[in-house]
């Protein structure tokens, strides 16, 4: 059986929108192994189709001297969308039908994690089916008082278990919460 766990960059007040934007200052050794570690531990990377675009765009031109290139180019992707009618980075598959159903029918299987990165409205949508194994968050102490936030203001109630914490040189606190 395999489990999903989403890990996002986020600030202080919640924002996970862009980090591309404001995360690199409090990128160092230990946050490169945590990331590193999400990816060496899953069969599979899962993602949205905003953060599929992104990633489609800039991946497939790093070589192995960019950190995580090999691995993520190399992997299975599974890719969540009800617009995109087809795929072009190597190894993606489009979820086709309905997500919540086909990524339960996944998590039945056996292997290892399934590991989203980004794709905030994927990760709502498994949060709200019950489909999020693990929530593991990075934290930067920042505060950019604008942007999409993880958790919306008129979300559902859903209990968590902190079951990791580490504090980085950085201030960036490596979170990771399970559902109770």
């Amino acid at each position: 059986m395999s489990k999903i766990v989403a890990q996002l960059f986020v600030s202080v007040d919640g924002v996970v929108e862009a980090p591309e934007q404001w995360h690199f200052p409090y990128y160092d050794e230990q946050m490169a192994t945590a990331v590193s570690g999400q990816l060496d531990k899953a069969d599979i990377l899962l993602l949205g189709r905003r953060t599929y675009e992104v990633f489609a765009a800039s991946w497939p031109a790093r070589g192995s001297e960019v950190p995580f290139a090999d691995r993520i180019n190399s992997m299975p992707k599974l890719v969540a969308s009800t617009t995109l009618t087809s795929l072009d980075w190597h190894n993606s598959t489009l979820i086709r039908g309905e997500v919540p159903v086909e990524l339960a029918s996944l998590k039945a299987e056996p292997g290892q994690h399934i590991t989203v990165s980004g794709s905030l409205t994927l990760v709502r949508s498994l949060m709200r089916h019950d489909l999020l194994d693990e929530l593991e968050l990075l934290v930067h102490p920042i505060v950019l008082g604008a942007g999409d936030r993880l958790f919306e203001d008129d979300g559902e109630r859903k209990p968590l278990q902190l079951v990791r914490s580490t504090t980085f040189p950085t201030g960036v606190l490596h979170l990771t919460y399970r559902p109770t």
